[in-house]
């Protein structure tokens, strides 16, 4: 069964306390602050696995979390900081934002990985708190949760061949007869019902992969029959097969629905080479129209799927064109993508009607970080936000004694000083 499609939620994993502790050691007086850190919590990854060909897997486990750092120690202990988890996906897999649907990232090459969702940061020990005016911190931070994101994975086929034809056409027949695939093969449109992937194998130990999807029919871009949902696993391949029955009535005609039906779903298809076989030459009225209907097409080849006729020579010039795309994919250079660098301010300020909202990635991991119920921990916040500006920026817009501030989850009380 071939999942193409799957909505996932990861959250990386969760940052390790900090630990409050003292060095308490006989004939050591005054020992100090000796809390450790607490470890990074483990990212997590999708993990590009050549032995996938569907999104199965990903569709049945949709909830994936790193793991966590441990906590911190005493004696200046560190925390281990927990391990990155790979979520495995089939080559050929695009992943998209799920709220914004902006692509992330495409996963096409084996072993290839993208971060998913990064670990949150470890908490301070109180040990790193300790200073010549402060020798005595009785305070740590808290581990950061991790990032927490939803994706939308779409999966398309990586093929060097893609078969292209209309229902009952042959392409079922022909991937059996070239590959190890056994699709179903019946004498009724629209027997494939999913994309087929197959690997015909040369002498020399050369492989092609070949790609079959639904037979596709006038309309199928604008969503009627199967092949609307499963054009885009042929938009990868290098080389387009166009399988036509010689029994058809009006064989030009059919290529050109065919080639219109391609132009409507993706430009991708533009600049791909094709190839043009006529099947079912087993049937003698068949053979019969070949040489009339040949003088058409651009040196179309003569193909019987039923009887493996021409199978083979078929195979060898698809190779010779595959390898030809390859080398020249290899040869184009590789265009360096311009990032564009966009000013972010450190925090934003808004106006609510009982006080007022703070936005900002550090103010946010901030407030995460700090154990409110310390009130120590909660002074340090403090001179924290007033060595920002923040306190100043709240008082110049307006803030007064009993105002509610609202960072992230969290409900603070600006008062006056």
């Amino acid at each position: 069964m071939l999942i193409d499609r799957a909505r996932i939620k990861v959250i990386g994993g969760k940052g390790g306390n900090g630990c409050c502790s003292f060095r308490r050691e006989k004939y050591v007086p005054r020992g100090g602050p000796d809390g450790g850190d607490g470890g990074k919590g483990g990212d997590v990854f999708f993990f590009a696995d050549h032995r996938l060909t569907s999104l199965l897997d990903v569709q049945f486990h949709a909830h994936w979390k790193g793991e966590s750092g441990i906590h911190g120690g005493g004696g200046n202990r560190h925390g281990k900081c927990g391990e990155d988890t790979d979520i495995h996906v089939p080559p050929g897999t695009m992943v998209f934002d799920f709220e914004t649907d902006e692509p992330i990232g495409d996963l096409t090459q084996q072993g290839q990985r993208l971060l998913a969702a990064k670990g949150g940061r470890g908490g301070k020990g109180n040990a790193r708190f300790s200073s010549s005016t402060h020798q005595a911190p009785h305070f740590s931070e808290k581990g950061e949760p991790g990032e927490e994101r939803e994706f939308r994975l779409e999966l398309k086929m990586i093929a060097d061949v893609g078969l292209v034809g209309l229902p009952n056409a042959g392409k079922s027949t022909f991937l059996a007869a070239a590959t190890a695939a056994r699709p179903k093969i019946a004498d009724y449109p629209f027997t494939t019902l999913s994309p087929n992937l197959g690997v015909a194998t040369l002498s020399g130990y050369r492989t092609i992969t070949i790609a079959d999807i639904p037979g596709i029919i006038e309309g199928a871009a604008d969503g009627r029959g199967l092949g609307h949902d499963f054009l885009r696993h042929i938009e990868r391949t290098r080389v387009l097969l166009f399988l036509i029955d010689l029994g058809d009535e009006e064989p030009l005609d059919t290529c050109g629905i065919l080639e219109e039906e391609l132009a409507q779903h993706s430009l991708a298809f533009a600049d791909k080479p094709r190839i043009y076989v006529l099947n079912k030459a087993d049937i003698p009225a068949n053979r019969e129209r070949f040489e009339v209907i040949s003088r058409e097409f651009d040196a179309p080849f003569l193909l019987s799927g039923a009887t493996h006729e021409g199978v083979e020579p078929l195979l060898e010039h698809l190779w010779t064109l595959v390898e030809r795309v390859r080398l020249e994919e290899t040869l184009t250079p590789d265009v360096e993508v311009e990032r564009e660098y966009i000013y972010e301010a450190p925090y934003e300020i808004e106006r609510v009607p009982d006080g007022f909202r703070i936005e900002g990635k550090t103010l946010i991991r901030m407030v995460r970080m700090t154990d409110f119920d310390n009130d120590e921990a909660v002074r340090h916040l403090h001179g924290k936000l007033q060595r920002m500006g923040v306190i100043k920026a709240l008082k110049r817009m307006g803030a007064q004694q009993g105002h509610n501030i609202y960072i992230d989850e969290v409900e603070l009380e600006y008062e006056e000083e």
